[in-house]
């Protein structure tokens, strides 16, 4: 009687044949990455209702929009730490934009 095969790849005529419950997986499931884009895209319509915009040009400002939104929670996070406290409040995301202005303005008026 021949020896059974183990749950790895058998040889058979010189080539290798993969165990059939080995090669599923479970498949991954797709998340949806929410953007700014479709909010831009009425507010765009509301201001110039016959004027469009280019997929990329609206990827460029979904990504810019995200990444000054991450960059004021940061802020107001580490204000809120500061202060010992555990919620984000406005005042944090007041003082977190006029932070980010005032470094604006010094930038804008060293050059």
């Amino acid at each position: 009687m021949p020896p059974q095969p183990s749950g790895k790849a058998v040889k058979k005529d010189g080539k290798a044949q993969k165990n059939v419950r080995a090669t599923y997986k479970k498949k991954k499931k797709c998340r949806r990455k929410e953007g700014f884009s479709i909010y831009m895209y009425k507010v765009l319509k509301q201001v110039h209702p016959d004027t469009g915009v280019f997929s990329k040009a609206m990827s460029i400002m979904s990504s810019f929009v995200n990444d000054i939104f991450e960059r004021i929670a940061a802020e107001s996070s580490r204000l809120a730490h500061y202060n010992k406290r555990s919620t984000i409040r406005s005042r944090e995301i007041q003082t977190a934009v006029s932070e980010g202005t005032k470094a604006v303005t010094k930038y804008t008026n060293s050059k």
